[in-house]
């Protein structure tokens, strides 16, 4: 049974189609990558997926459950946590502080004690904890997008949400980006749906792989299928491959 179902969503923004009976399932323990070019409409699924959008049509369904009646600020608790293509740090803040937020968002405000710890040991986990106590502002791009990481961790999710989190990064970070998000599915028995344009880090990690484009999805399958399709192809490229003769 699929964890997390999108079924038939269409999301429209005045006469634009963001999202055109979209319908794909992501499976408990599972890396699912989500991939299509600028403005395919990726980032729109996870705000249809955490409420931050309402879908003029479909279901999103989680557990078994439907996500559409869930007020946004509930979706945590619901057990989905997500990053931010651009950072939603809080630059004032210290590193610690930015991750106690999203704990309390799983554990309300009360037990400050094993909050902290919780945070603590998400920061250790990403490889953070040594800038626990230092501003998130001033720091350098790939450690803040660490610390945005160790928040939607320390909530205790049963699906991660990734929205670029290759954004931004050189090689070396890439790699170990990599490394990390391989290492928090294990640990964590956690499922990941994960957007990114990094397409080696995409292919590297997923099990599964969705493709979107003009708001469709337009293939499915394993990394290997999905590099072979020619619709995808075409997506990225502007063109199908030549048939051998």
């Amino acid at each position: 049974m699929a964890l997390l179902e999108v079924k038939n969503v269409t999301r429209r923004f005045g006469g634009i189609v963001a999202l055109d009976d979209v319908s794909f399932e992501v499976f408990p323990g599972e890396i699912a990558g989500l991939i299509g070019p600028n403005g395919a409409g990726k980032t729109t699924v996870f705000n249809v997926v955490t409420r931050v959008y309402r879908p003029d049509a479909g279901q999103v369904v989680f557990d078994g459950r439907s996500l559409l009646r869930t007020p946004p600020h509930r979706i945590v608790r619901r057990g989905i946590a997500r990053t931010f293509q651009n950072l939603e740090l809080f630059p004032g803040m210290s590193v610690l502080d930015n991750v106690v937020v999203g704990t309390h968002a799983s554990a309300g405000w009360f037990a400050e004690r094993r909050v902290r710890k919780a945070a603590l040991e998400a920061l250790d986990e990403v490889g953070a904890a040594d800038v626990a106590g230092r501003p998130a502002a001033g720091l350098p791009f790939g450690m803040l997008k660490r610390v945005e990481l160790a928040r939607a961790l320390a909530a205790k999710p049963r699906l991660l949400l990734l929205d670029e989190p290759a954004g931004g990064l050189n090689h070396e970070e890439v790699e170990a980006l990599g490394d990390l998000i391989r290492r928090i599915r294990k640990g964590h028995d956690l499922t990941i749906l994960l957007v990114e344009h990094h397409m080696n880090l995409v292919m590297g990690v997923s099990d599964r792989v969705h493709v979107l484009d003009f708001g469709r999805t337009i293939a499915a399958g394993t990394p290997q299928e999905v590099q072979r399709d020619p619709a995808v192809i075409e997506a990225y490229l502007g063109e199908a491959p030549e048939s051998p003769s």
